[in-house]
């Protein structure tokens, strides 16, 4: 084992875990990651919890009580999904105590097929905030058009966001600015700023998985040279414009009102290829004020053979540029790409929850008690 993980800690890399199951919770081995492994967060999404649920280890007991008060499928993933994020969020209290309350965060996102419907995101949002109650939860948002409107409206009313499935820079962009909107609504209204917390998820590894099939059908040298760069390009390009927005007057007059800035927040870390190093994602995508979401084989390829070496974004701006111009000089459009992701993200993730509602209506039926 390296000392890998406290060094990305000590560079201001926030470890985050995307992964949350009840038997992570019950046996012990969120605690032991968050105790051993410099782990400070925990992130969710649909597919995670599909994943969790049809495995079936630890829901039995819920699952038959839900199933004899007969409540609908909707709300019985919903009792299920908030119960585990509730149960992370207090076993990371004590991180979220001591960081005062930058981490020691969960997410739960919205149902992912709202994710083109603003007043339905806003809605879905204030009840899952009620439903954990817990201060250290951040509400998963689509950065959507319809997601940007419901990422205001919600941190305007106080409510903490994880903004997802981001891969353009524009949009991103977007993201801050209907972030700052919100804050500045929050301040309206007469809220406490230093409360509100947001990261701003911006996704990695999908976007070589898309551009490097681009250039295999390039197929010239050129081309192949360029695979295994434009995700990591991308994603410096986002931390420089995190860097511009926020020495912004704009946010400056937030900062004197004590409001907290939106983190990057690098997901989609696992590396597809394997033709990669699979911590490219992780000590290549190294800065300060920065989260970096892992799945758990991410998490051990780095602490086993991870080799930190110090900020690995500032500086690089120029060379980032020059990558993702010359995939566009090649006739690979990033406006098409970034947009295709987007919705294949929005789709994948609605696709996971319609089988997770498959799979546990199921199990409700299974479990129903016979009339006598």
């Amino acid at each position: 084992m390296t000392d890998a993980l406290k060094r990305l800690s000590d560079e201001g890399v926030a470890i985050w875990l995307d992964d949350l199951s009840r038997k992570r919770i019950t046996s012990g081995n969120l605690a032991e990651l968050i105790d051993q492994q410099h782990v400070v967060g925990v992130t969710t999404n649909p597919a995670i919890f599909q994943k969790a649920i049809s495995g079936g280890e630890g829901y039995g007991q819920q699952l038959a009580d839900l199933a004899a008060r007969k409540v609908t499928v909707e709300e019985a993933i919903r009792m299920i999904t908030t119960a585990d994020v509730r149960d992370a969020a207090d076993i990371l209290r004590p991180v979220y105590d001591a960081t005062e309350g930058q981490d020691g965060r969960v997410s739960i996102e919205v149902d992912p097929r709202l994710a083109h419907n603003t007043p339905a995101t806003i809605a879905e949002a204030k009840q899952l905030a009620w439903l954990v109650d817990r201060p250290n939860t951040l509400i998963k948002i689509p950065a959507t058009k319809a997601g940007l409107p419901a990422i205001t409206e919600v941190i305007g009313k106080g409510i903490s966001v994880n903004v997802t499935l981001i891969f353009s820079l524009e949009r991103y962009r977007e993201v801050m600015d209907a972030y700052l909107a919100g804050l500045e609504k929050a301040k309206a209204a007469g809220l406490d700023l230093s409360k509100i917390h947001s990261v701003a998820s911006f996704f990695v590894s999908r976007v070589d998985s898309e551009i490097d099939k681009r250039l295999d059908s390039v197929g010239t040298d050129e081309a192949k040279a360029l695979k295994g760069k434009a995700a990591l390009a991308n994603a410096r390009l986002a931390y420089e414009a995190f860097e511009e927005v926020f020495s912004t007057e704009r946010w400056a007059a937030l900062d004197k009102a004590h409001a907290n800035k939106q983190r990057p927040l690098w997901a989609s870390t696992g590396v597809k290829d394997p033709a990669y190093k699979d911590t490219l994602y992780v000590v290549d995508l190294v800065a300060p004020g920065t989260v970096n979401t892992m799945p758990e084989g991410t998490l051990e390829a780095t602490a086993d053979h991870g080799v930190v070496e110090g900020d690995t974004i500032s500086g690089t701006y120029e060379q980032s540029r020059a990558e993702l111009a010359a995939v566009a000089k090649l006739g690979i459009s990033y406006d098409d790409v970034v947009q295709l992701l987007e919705e294949e993200g929005v789709e994948k993730f609605a696709v996971s929850w319609n089988d997770l509602l498959k799979s546990t209506e199921a199990e409700l039926e299974r479990l129903a008690p016979t009339e006598a």
